[in-house]
């Protein structure tokens, strides 16, 4: 295989479709590749050989890609995650298991027609952020020789980079899935905690772990997601998707969308980053976003948890018996991370889950009013030479902007921004509340879109943007009565933590009347003798409308209503019968100004 490819989805089925390609033929190829890149890249600990990988492209040979969204799909798994029948190692020989059964991210991908290709490496039990920490090689940047990989999921990000895998498997704990995915121009997705089952994962911090995935383009991560996010009752951290975070939520975003930056940024001298970061910040507003400073402070606060608190003896928890029997089994950067976990006691363990509630308060309360928040995914590059000079500090640099992001259970992808003059690839993330995963994806789809980058193997992203709007966790609803802001209902949607977005008006396609009971207005759409009525546009958690629309008396309702600018949003209708013995008060252009007529 050249060293030109396009390894997408898409690209796959329509070659498949057309009889130019079978899965057979290609995974012949990708493993030859895989093979030859090894040596130097280091990117898999076990290739599957000819005969493992036979079965899973017998079981194809029946089937069409019709049948199976992933007929045939290349896909690597970091090797702290399960394949029956080979060798779960976690990057250390001493440790290494021959996994009975499959994982259930990799037993739900296959039955999707996916195929293995084999398991990647990583930092040793996923405890690092670079990619250099395993005896089986160090990885190295896919641009530059002069960088590190990014890590823990080193060689699954590699796999992507390189072209011998559509997309790949790895987990995220302090960034993992993210750090690796900015250093080679991927897109990495870390869902929110419990949507992608872990049954099966080799634990780093069980509490914490999301297994993430890693693509050339956020429509890929948005697919694999809405096929694998499902509630798993063999992984007690399992968690169930909303409706609203199903794929019909990945789409283009709203005008006036509001993202958070942080008011202190750190790059570390890197002039480079936080100029690609500044023209990312640019993009997000040309495509309707307004930026709103944040204080981060809290969020770093948070971060410091992750290794200075009892979540380094979670780590301990899976690794300790090995250190204890046979140290030298174990690196000595990870043992000297791990060293202080046996220490932990139960009151500084309460103390930090103490502080950390109150982290997630703070951060929680500055989230509610964004739809994401976008920081850098790493301040600056390190080089291999750096690494090897101050292994900790360094590795904590990379991981300056993502330690935090799974003690406050938010979801987080990354998306590539460009290139600095080395050659060497940078990204931001974006990231949000719990089950804003979708949302996410298609806000990183439109940067994607802003900013062509040269994806993997060389081919740029094409196609028209999705036509849906995207959707997030909370519900924008039309009032156009008592529920307007400061009257007499308007407390309903404030105890539901409702806020106010938008007083606007609806299409000139609609008639006010004052119910019989003189306390309510109904509105009627009438295209031939409506006019424009003054409304409000609020915006509630989607998990409160249930409760709020079983509250709402007859014949008043919600569907939908068209708003002047022409957005068609969930809002109060009135049924024809309750039209009997109201007054048309539509002359009066809203309910405000005909409480005041009669005041």
């Amino acid at each position: 295989m050249s060293d030109s490819f396009d390894l997408r989805l898409d690209t796959l089925a329509a070659k498949y479709r057309s009889g130019t390609l079978t899965p057979r033929a290609l995974l012949a190829q990708l493993r030859q590749r895989a093979v030859a890149l090894n040596p130097e890249f280091n990117l898999f600990i076990h290739i599957l050989t000819v005969e493992e990988l036979e079965p899973y492209l017998a079981a194809l040979d029946a089937r069409t890609p019709d049948e199976l969204p992933l007929y045939g799909v290349p896909f690597a798994i970091k090797d702290n995650i399960d394949l029956a029948g080979i060798a779960t190692t976690a990057a250390c020989p001493a440790f290494a298991y021959t996994a009975q059964d499959d994982a259930t991210i990799v037993r739900q991908l296959i039955a999707l027609g996916a195929v293995p290709l084999g398991k990647t490496n990583l930092d040793q039990f996923a405890t690092g952020l670079n990619g250099t920490r395993s005896p089986y090689g160090a990885c190295r940047n896919s641009v530059h020789p002069d960088y590190p990989s990014g890590g823990s999921s080193a060689g699954s990000s590699l796999a992507v980079a390189l072209g011998v895998a559509s997309f790949a498997l790895g987990t995220d704990t302090a960034g993992s899935g993210r750090v690796p995915a900015s250093l080679n121009n991927l897109l990495g997705l870390k869902a929110t905690k419990g949507l992608i089952s872990t049954a099966g994962v080799l634990p780093a911090c069980r509490t914490l772990d999301c297994v993430t995935f890693f693509t050339a383009t956020a429509a890929e991560a948005s697919r694999l997601l809405a096929l694998t996010a499902v509630q798993d009752p063999a992984d007690d951290f399992s968690r169930l998707n909303p409706a609203w975070n199903s794929l019909q939520a990945f789409g283009a975003p709203r005008e006036g969308f509001r993202f958070g930056v942080p008011d202190k940024l750190e790059f570390f001298g890197c002039s480079e980053s936080e100029a690609l970061f500044n023209a990312a910040i640019s993009r997000l507003e040309a495509l309707g976003g307004v930026p709103v400073s944040i204080d981060f402070t809290p969020f770093m606060l948070a971060a410091k948890l992750l290794y200075e608190g009892p979540w380094v003896a979670e780590r301990y928890h899976v690794v300790g018996p090995l250190i204890e029997q046979q140290p030298d089994a174990v690196l000595p950067v990870i043992r000297d991370v791990l060293q202080k976990a046996p220490g932990t006691d139960a009151v500084s363990t309460f103390d930090a889950i103490y502080r950390l509630q109150h982290f997630k308060t703070l951060c929680d309360a500055t989230l509610a009013g964004l739809e994401c928040v976008l920081t850098p995914t790493y301040p600056r590059p390190v080089t291999l030479t750096e690494l090897e000079a101050e292994p900790v500090k360094r590795n904590s640099d990379l991981g300056y902007y993502t330690n935090f992001m799974n003690l406050l259970d938010y979801a987080a992808v990354a998306v590539p921004v460009g290139f600095m003059a080395s050659g060497l690839p940078s990204g931001v993330t974006l990231f949000g509340r719990a089950f804003t995963d979708q949302y996410l994806l298609g806000l990183a789809d439109a940067l994607q879109r802003a900013q062509p980058l040269p994806l993997p193997g060389g081919s740029v992203l094409a196609g028209d943007p999705p036509a849906q709007a995207a959707v997030n966790d909370r519900v924008q609803l039309v009032v156009c009565g008592a529920h307007l802001d400061g009257l007499a209902l308007n407390h309903q949607l404030r105890q539901r933590q409702g806020h106010l977005v938008q007083a606007t008006h609806s299409a000139p396609a609609y008639r006010l009347y004052a119910l019989a009971d003189g306390k309510r207005p109904g509105m009627v759409r009438d295209e031939e003798q409506g006019q424009g009525i003054a409304v409000e546009v609020w915006e509630l958690p989607s998990s409160e409308l249930g409760s709020f629309l079983h509250g709402i008396p007859a014949p008043l309702g919600l569907g939908k209503v068209e708003l002047a600018d022409g957005r068609w949003l969930t809002g109060f209708i009135c049924e024809a019968y309750g039209l009997s013995g109201a007054t048309d008060i539509t002359s009066f252009g809203g309910w405000r100004a005909w409480l005041a007529r009669q005041a």
